[in-house]
């Protein structure tokens, strides 16, 4: 008998299909094009630690004095994925976030920060994303992006979260950075490249296994929650492809500029 994941993984076949297969990757022949790329897709590292975060703050007991969490096998799981995230090793064998190590990977290849940089000090000063995403005039495809993953949070359902954080991000990766992996040049970029390989290793190997593990356990035989999860990682690869589509459009533009 097919299993939900089964049935969802068949569902979104062609969406993961197109992505694999964007044009955008091809476009990454050469640093300058690195450079926008990564200009854009910092935005979905950033906000991917929002998706992750939240899972820990609700799989994990918060409550003080402490309880035991509800369920020790995700609480070990999520607080695995934090642990990597939000306080790795790098190349150089410094603790970071992922975050961090993608900043450091940009300036290595002078790959502007100001965007980024400037979004997070708005955010500072507690303006919404979506209000500084309007204010900085940040490409639509980053903003509706973000807007995604927080209408997902927003939700406070755990299991629309975990299909973001599950299909959207640690099932796709691996072959996502293999695609730019395999046609780009890195000579160069060697925090990125780092950064890359360390993703397709922890999510392949590790977090994108036990993910789906998550998924089982959140939604168990809820059909309704399994019609949430579906419809959570279809727009979520829809948005992705937009994500690219995006980039793909800079691209494009940059090079009409030469």
């Amino acid at each position: 008998m097919e299993s939900r994941i089964d049935s969802i993984t068949s569902v979104i076949a062609p969406l993961k299909e197109r992505l694999a297969q964007h044009d955008m990757y091809k476009r990454l022949s050469n640093e300058e094009s690195i450079r926008v790329f990564m200009q854009h897709h910092v935005f979905a590292v950033w906000d991917f630690m929002s998706l992750t975060k939240w899972l820990q703050y609700n799989l994990v007991s918060k409550s003080l004095p402490w309880m035991p969490p509800a369920n020790p096998k995700l609480a070990r799981f999520i607080n695995e994925i934090v642990l990597s995230e939000e306080s790795d090793i790098d190349q150089d064998g410094e603790h970071m976030s992922h975050f961090e190590m993608y900043l450091l990977a940009m300036k290595e290849i002078n790959s502007s920060t100001d965007e980024i940089e400037s979004f997070l000090a708005q955010l500072k000063l507690e303006k919404s994303v979506s209000g500084t995403c309007k204010e900085l005039d940040i490409p639509k495809s980053i903003e509706r992006f973000m807007a995604f993953t927080f209408a997902c949070i927003k939700s406070n359902k755990p299991h629309v979260v975990a299909s973001a954080f599950t299909f959207g991000r640690e099932d796709v990766i691996p072959e996502m950075f293999l695609g730019i992996l395999e046609n780009s040049k890195l000579d160069n970029a060697a925090k990125l490249k780092y950064y890359m390989q360390r993703h397709i290793e922890l999510d392949g190997d590790e977090h994108g296994p036990m993910a789906m593990e998550m998924l089982q356990i959140l939604c168990g035989t809820d059909l309704q929650k399994w019609k949430e999860v579906e419809l959570t990682a279809f727009t979520a690869l829809n948005l992705r492809i937009s994500l690219w589509d995006g980039v793909e459009k800079a691209l494009l533009a940059e090079t009409m500029t030469v």
